[in-house]
């Protein structure tokens, strides 16, 4: 037999090492053979021809294992295989895609690209068990992750690329080498006047941000920023107003058209209400030595007749009292921006919360796909381009970002205690109908609400998505026998959802529908909803004052005393704003080697049908990013976090 090897392209791809090949059969073994041509065999980008002799009929070839042993006296480096095709005597061409990096000792197992699929009669283990697929627990209460405590003690073939790790370091380098620039990491004093803001990051600016930075006191950019900005989560139509909640008819009545009322604007679905109720109680820390604070406010808002979303009403803690009045857009100036500066607080610490708890989720999805679905399923075909980096980045979040030294809880109020015990809460309310968009968008009130483009980009790529997925599974039997897919969902509900059988996620699968909505939301997490709530951090939080971390001071318990200083107080100080701003611009920067949503550099798939539908899907979205960008032509300011081109087919940065 032939087979030809291919070589990935990426930089440092090739190996000097020694590479072995063994092939299996229906009907028997091959002996290991080494892979040795003339000259340098395995350079970057290339692909040999080599021989590999069998004594004996292997019948219908289904397998080949990649061995790696380190080449004497030369440095062990690792080797990224993209393919290999074996030419049968019958001169039949068999594809075995990898698409991985070997190191040292790793063994690797590749499956016949469209071998038909259950194999129960296959005795070969085809899902080796490995550390990288053990569960472990990051802190109790939150979704389990992978074993691995380190990005360099991951295996290799989960690690970004050299490119990635590149990127990755100057990214890094250059967030704190904008702080050191500024002088802002040792200032542990309060900022003086709003100017001094603007010099802060000058050199990263976006026009989005830029906008920002001049209209974030205006109220219609508010509820803009509640639809289209980096947390477009919260926001929920309001049939009724909660008990506690203390505002009134008379209150609110003249920032409505006139001849209307609260309770008939309710019952027309223009009122509606962001609750974050899930602040309440949670424990603050100290940052430079000072007591921070937290608001757990309800703010109601109205979609008047020209499509504006405006807020009329803002209560800053959940109990109505005498101390916890209701602020209205006719209080005085700096009364009504302090209550929605403490709004803007409150929705940072949501979206960090929300944000966090999707990114585990991803390694969740990815973790049970290693454990349970072989190379060969075609679940697994389809999803393991959506897990590239997915592990490696949950690492470097739970090292650096979260947990008691991490840049994000310590620049914000509540710190490690209170960031995990409000991803706790946020776990606890999930449920599977709110990780399907059109069920999100119906369950919270929000199909007509116009200038609504999360939803209406959103929506489109749900229904990108799954026609490419519906493919798959011919027969709801097919579905009911696969145990490989039932242990896949099962070990999500375990470990990613902690057995909370009120989340609604499936505990296993009956129906081609059931398999169809839940690899749909998977891909749609990882990709659309990432990006969502990813890109736009820098945009919307780099002007900090309109996504501070961290109060500096209580929120107000009354009116008629606030002024421009009762703004500078209780924002935070300059070096933790300048921390939390770096990490938002870090987390917001394309990677240098993106892989957009609906691109597969690796062929996974051989035959023309699947070929087709992906072929199908690119057009789709390459016509819908053409007309995100002429819509955009029109906006203030643009919406550009769901178009294809800037999507990630996984959670990658």
């Amino acid at each position: 037999m032939s087979t030809n090897v291919t070589t990935g392209s990426m930089t440092h791809a090739g190996t000097f090492d020694n590479i072995f090949i063994t092939l299996i059969g229906t009907q028997g073994v091959s002996e290991r053979a080494k892979l040795d041509s003339y000259g340098r065999d395995f350079k970057t980008g290339m692909k040999v021809k080599y021989k590999v002799i069998t004594r004996f009929t292997l019948a219908n070839l289904l397998l080949i294992r990649l061995e790696k042993d380190n080449l004497m006296f030369l440095p062990e480096n690792d080797w990224f295989c993209s393919l290999v095709n074996v030419r049968t005597p019958e001169k039949d061409v068999i594809h075995f895609p990898c698409y991985r990096w070997m190191a040292e000792g790793e063994v690797i197992e590749c499956v016949f690209a469209i071998i038909l699929w259950p194999l129960h009669w296959f005795s070969v283990n085809l899902c080796v068990p490995s550390s990288s697929s053990r569960w472990t627990e990051f802190k109790t209460g939150l979704p389990q992750h992978a074993f691995f405590q380190e990005p360099l003690s991951l295996p290799s073939v989960v690690r970004f690329s050299f490119t990635k790790d590149m990127d990755s370091a100057f990214n890094c380098s250059t967030a704190l080498g904008e702080i050191k620039m500024k002088k802002l990491v040792k200032k542990t004093d309060q900022w003086v006047q709003m100017e001094d803001m603007k010099s802060a990051f000058w050199s990263s600016r976006t026009a989005v941000s830029e906008y920002v930075q001049l209209h974030w006191m205006d109220d219609d950019f508010f509820g803009y920023q509640l639809l289209n900005g980096s947390n477009p989560m919260m926001l929920r139509r309001c049939t009724e107003l909660p008990l506690n909640f203390a505002v009134t008819n008379g209150m609110v009545q003249p920032f409505l058209e006139s001849g209307t009322s609260l309770t008939l604007e309710m019952k027309q679905g223009n009122i509606f209400l962001c609750d974050y109720k899930r602040l309440a109680d949670l424990p603050t820390q100290f940052i430079n030595g000072k007591q921070q604070y937290v608001a757990a406010p309800l703010c109601l808002l109205y979609k008047n007749q020209v499509g504006k979303l405006l807020p009329i009403a803002i209560q800053l803690q959940q109990q109505a009292s005498e101390d916890n009045p209701v602020f209205l857009p006719s209080d005085s100036e700096y009364d009504w921006q302090l209550a929605k500066l403490c709004v803007r607080n409150a929705d940072c610490l949501e979206h960090q919360a929300s944000f966090y708890l999707r990114t585990h989720l991803a390694e969740t999805f990815t973790v049970s796909l290693m454990r349970n679905l072989p190379a060969a399923h075609p679940i697994h075909k389809l999803l393991v381009p959506h897990t590239r980096y997915t592990l490696q980045i949950n690492t470097l979040i739970r090292n650096r970002l979260l947990g008691p030294v991490g840049a994000v809880t310590q620049s914000t109020s509540i710190g490690d205690e209170g960031m995990t015990n409000l991803i706790k809460k946020a776990l606890s309310d999930l449920t599977y109908s709110s990780l399907c968009l059109p069920e999100d968008i119906s369950d919270r009130g929000l199909q007509s609400i116009p200038n609504f483009f999360y939803r209406d980009d959103g929506l489109r790529l749900w229904s990108f998505i799954n026609d490419m997925v519906e493919f798959y599974y011919q027969s709801d039997s097919d579905v009911q026998q696969d145990t490989e897919l039932q242990d896949w969902i099962k070990e999500i509900f375990i470990h990613g959802f902690l057995e909370q059988s009120s989340t609604g996620i499936p505990q296993c699968f009956s129906t081609v529908e059931e398999v169809i909505k839940c690899v749909t939301m998977v891909i749609f997490t990882v990709s659309a909803q990432h990006s969502a709530l990813r890109a736009g951090q820098f945009d919307y939080g780099s002007w900090f004052p309109n996504a501070p971390g961290s109060l500096k001071q209580p929120p107000p318990t009354s009116k008629g005393s606030s002024d421009k200083n009762t703004l500078l107080d209780i924002l935070p100080d300059m070096n933790t704003s300048a921390y939390l701003v770096s990490v938002f611009w870090l987390l917001s920067k394309p990677s240098s080697d993106l892989v957009p949503l609906g691109q597969y550099p690796e062929d996974y798939f051989c035959q023309m049908a699947p070929q087709k539908k992906i072929r199908d899907f690119q057009a789709e979205l390459s016509f819908f990013s053409e007309s995100i960008n002429d819509r955009n032509k029109g906006l203030q300011v643009p919406y550009t976090y769901m178009c294809p081109d800037n999507i990630s087919n996984s959670v990658s940065i």
